[in-house]
């Protein structure tokens, strides 16, 4: 049975970093895409950054465009782990995250798994 746990989370000041971490566990991780929502209370689940296989030997990733060039998306397979690197994080930045794993039927990623999400927040 697939698993999916983050840890990571916290509170930072604006302008700050942090890294979140997503472990996999009870499937083959090399096999799937991983990507990481973010979502608060009363809130749409919002698509942040994305990893895949490209197919031509290497990953691509995507990001959302509040994210692009402060938010970066890489795994490990060795460890099971998808991680979201997150610089210079602005109060509006404030959310549970979640991360995904997918795959890919018809053309479109659809995830199977999710995890419980773990709860950044930036403090102005």
């Amino acid at each position: 049975q697939v698993q999916l746990v983050e840890s990571g989370g916290g509170l930072v000041q604006a302008g700050g970093s942090l890294r979140i971490s997503c472990t996999f566990s009870g499937g083959p991780f090399s096999s799937y895409a991983m990507g990481w929502f973010r979502q608060a209370p009363g809130k749409e689940r919002e698509f942040v950054a994305f990893i895949g296989w490209s197919g031509f030997g290497d990953y691509y990733q995507d990001y959302a465009d509040s994210v692009k060039g402060r938010f970066t998306i890489y795994r490990d397979n060795a460890k099971n782990t998808v991680y979201l690197e997150m610089n210079r994080l602005k109060p509006e930045d404030t959310d549970v995250y979640h991360c995904a794993g997918g795959v890919r039927r018809g053309g479109e990623y659809e995830y199977d798994y999710w995890g419980q999400g773990t709860q950044v927040t930036v403090s102005s």
